[in-house]
């Protein structure tokens, strides 16, 4: 078994993916830091840190990978049902380190703790301030009641985490996101990895090679969308009309 790199806390250098480690799968190096140019030279690697409280800093690169193209997406029926009663009022980027929150507070099975440590919170609400890292929400009265955050770099969305408070909200975030990523003719959504919620969309697993080719392939199309004045959506984003 290869031994886990330490990077440094300073000018963290990343290995080559393919000495991940097998088991626990994907698991690269250790150590580094949070600081928005280590992420960015992370994510376009196909590298993306997951720690708790407590635990060093965590780098991986799992193989397969989950993964989606947007214009191949599948919206089922009842989705679009759903979509068409328009329960929740869709927006994006207004309430990001509140989806966040949602997303640390969420219980998940088999899971204990969160990911979503303060030190994840602070990186990414500076990604977000630079307008790399978005949020996507559901709102019905006034209310926050569900949504996902991620990444944008590139023709690329790297997904991170989602919330739903109430039924079906999280799903009609996410089908908004896939339209407006179709329409800007996104080629990739990284979802890291296997869900069978993910798998109901059209996501399918990748080897960690052909991944990487496809990655490489999306971030050199570079979009430089504003996704707060370029987001049209609709008051309600996804309708199902789709």
């Amino acid at each position: 078994m290869s031994a886990l790199l330490w990077l440094d806390d300073k000018h963290p250098a990343f290995p080559p993916s393919h000495l991940a480690l097998e088991e626990p799968n994907g698991l690269l190096a250790a150590g580094g830091n949070l600081k928005p140019e280590t992420l960015v030279a992370a994510y376009r690697r196909g590298i993306f840190p997951w720690f708790e409280d407590g635990q060093p800093i965590l780098w991986w690169s799992p193989s397969p990978r989950m993964c989606l193209a947007p214009k191949a997406a599948h919206l089922n029926r009842s989705l679009k049902k759903l979509a068409r009663k328009q329960p929740f009022s869709i927006k994006v980027d207004s309430a990001f380190e509140q989806v966040m929150m949602h997303c640390a507070d969420i219980d998940r099975p088999g899971q204990d703790g969160t990911w979503i440590t303060d030190s994840m919170l602070s990186a990414y609400s500076k990604l977000h301030q630079q307008g790399l890292a978005h949020s996507v929400e559901a709102w019905r009265d006034g209310e926050l009641v569900g949504g996902l955050y991620g990444l944008a770099l590139g023709s690329v969305f790297f997904g991170e985490s989602m919330f739903s408070r109430r039924s079906g909200a999280s799903k009609l975030a996410f089908a908004s996101l896939l339209i407006q990523l179709q329409r800007w003719n996104f080629k990739l959504i990284d979802c890291q990895v296997h869900t069978s919620y993910l798998a109901s969309f059209g996501a399918s697993e990748l080897d960690r090679a052909e991944f990487e080719h496809k990655l490489a392939l999306a971030l050199s199309e570079e979009q430089n969308q504003n996704w707060q004045q370029h987001w049209s959506l609709g008051k309600h984003g996804f309708d199902g009309s789709e």
